[in-house]
């Protein structure tokens, strides 16, 4: 990737931000003003503290840690991107980001499979309600369509998901919402495994950045 921003932020911190931004707002900036507006934040060192959790591509160690697959995992789900089927209760939620290497490099076609509870903490193992898989595009990124999901009794409010790129092993792991009081008592929740989340007009927006230990 091009570093063509005159800019005092490291190239790792630089990604960080660029990767974890909607595809259509990070090709448009054009500078760091463009990019601190894009963010509404006030300058490099913002920008450096107000990242979201996401991990960082760079180094072994800032790899997506693994966690529990947990007893409602079922194969062969259908292929998609939304986990909607129509007139779902609950607060709708778009989660996007990308798919990268350990050296930042995107990783296109990965499998990205993701399951769910519903909004009262229920999980479907009977058909395949809130349950999907997809593959990134050319660029790494994936998009998700679903709704918040509810709590699940003795955990923290959480979404599923395995990972694997072309011919690697599956990175299985889970995705957390900041904010939650269960955060504190779940021993399983990562805060390295936590969604960057934000209001929308019809519901909420999150961005998690996958980084994968193949490089």
């Amino acid at each position: 990737m091009s570093e063509p921003y005159d800019t005092n932020l490291t190239r790792r911190t630089f990604l960080g931000l660029f990767l974890a931004l909607p595809a259509p707002l990070a090709l448009a900036g054009r500078g760091a003003d463009s990019l601190a507006g894009a963010l509404r934040l006030p300058g490099a060192a913002s920008q450096a503290q107000q990242l979201p959790p996401t991990p960082a591509c760079g180094d072994a160690q800032d790899a997506t840690p693994n966690q529990t697959e947990g007893p409602y995992f079922k194969p062969n789900t259908p292929e998609r991107t939304s986990l909607l089927d129509g007139g779902e209760p609950g607060t709708r939620l778009v989660v996007s980001g990308y798919v990268l290497t350990r050296d930042c490099r995107p990783v296109a076609r990965a499998l990205l499979d993701f399951w769910q509870a519903d909004v009262n903490g229920a999980y479907d193992n009977v058909s395949y309600r809130f349950r999907g898989h997809q593959f990134t595009d050319e660029s790494g990124r994936y998009y998700l369509e679903t709704v918040v999901p509810g709590l699940y009794p003795g955990r923290t409010r959480h979404i599923h998901v395995k990972v694997q790129a072309p011919n690697q092993p599956v990175l299985t792991t889970q995705l957390y919402f900041p904010g939650e009081p269960r955060n504190n008592t779940d021993r399983i929740f990562r805060q390295a495994l936590l969604l960057a989340v934000e209001d929308v007009a019809d519901g909420k927006a999150a961005t998690f950045n996958f980084v994968l230990n193949v490089g």
